[in-house]
């Protein structure tokens, strides 16, 4: 019987670029929920009704948010469950820690200004089997691999991140930088990068503080110049189709943005094969 390719393994030999695709969202809450999670978590389906409706309130009246799910495989059920509040802009990085008796709780706390403010980093990875296939399999494997190189409470399996077809997907907050196409040999090296400030550019989707156009001129301007390093560069202003940011030396860079239309592929595995919309940017001088 022959099984038919993932949507992660056609995006791949289809040549679709990996860069401008991170997830745009400076607000993020991550509440842990173990067990299987529904297909569609984004409004807190799966919580008891009355954490449902605080993160619902909570995603309505936060600008540019995200609800994730969060669990730590292969623990036993907790006694008790965690939550964060992660504030993932370029210029003020904000992880707030809850910790509840059960996921239920978070209709208990100030999600808005509640928590204990921690230094904490978190590297999300996706691994949403009831979502997608692609998620399951390499996320997981991906995981797995993490597991000896993180401690329990930075390393958490995440409910869907966004772009499938882009498996193993992880995501470091406070930092947002949004990483695709990771495989398991090279996955820790890549992570210890990013938690050291550090942006392999080969797996880069983008920064989730920015959006598509400026996540692509971004990537332009760090290939063009050769900058890795998280905090030499920033972001300054969109004017028309120029995208500018300032390097950490002073020197300013910009980049023209235009959209453009990809290869033809499923959006995630079972879909029928579409264009994909994307950005490209060029560096102007």
């Amino acid at each position: 019987m022959s099984t038919s390719p993932r949507c992660s393994d056609l995006s791949e030999l289809a040549g679709e670029l990996l860069g401008a695709t991170a997830t745009h969202a400076k607000n993020w809450l991550l509440v842990e929920l173990p067990g299987t999670w529904n297909r569609d978590v984004g409004g807190g389906a799966g919580l008891p009704e009355a954490a449902r409706r605080a993160a619902s309130e909570w995603l309505e009246r936060t600008p540019s948010s995200r609800l994730l799910f969060i669990r730590r495989p292969g623990r036993a059920r907790p006694a008790a469950a965690l939550a964060f509040v992660v504030h993932a802009d370029e210029s003020r990085r904000v992880v707030r820690r809850f910790e509840l008796v059960s996921p239920g709780d978070v209709s208990e706390v100030d999600l808005v200004g509640g928590g204990e403010e921690t230094d904490a980093e978190l590297v999300l990875v996706c691994g949403h089997g009831t979502r997608d296939a692609c998620c399951a399999l390499r996320g997981t494997a991906v995981y797995g691999a993490l597991t000896a190189r993180l401690a329990d409470d930075e390393l958490w399996l995440s409910s869907h991140q966004g772009g499938h077809r882009f498996a193993a997907n992880v995501l470091v907050l406070p930092a947002g930088i949004h990483l695709g196409r990771l495989a398991p040999e090279i996955a820790a090296a890549v992570v210890a990068d990013a938690l050291a400030g550090r942006i392999d550019l080969a797996h880069y989707r983008g920064r989730v503080a920015y959006p598509a156009g400026v996540q692509a001129a971004e990537l332009a301007v760090r290939d063009a110049e050769g900058i890795e390093a998280v905090a030499d560069l920033h972001f300054v202003a969109v004017e028309d189709a120029i995208v500018r940011f300032r390097g950490l030396d002073g020197r300013e860079h910009a980049a023209v943005v235009e959209e453009r239309v990809g290869p033809a592929v499923p959006a995630s595995c079972g879909g029928d094969p579409e264009p994909q919309a994307g950005y490209a940017a060029r560096v102007v001088r």
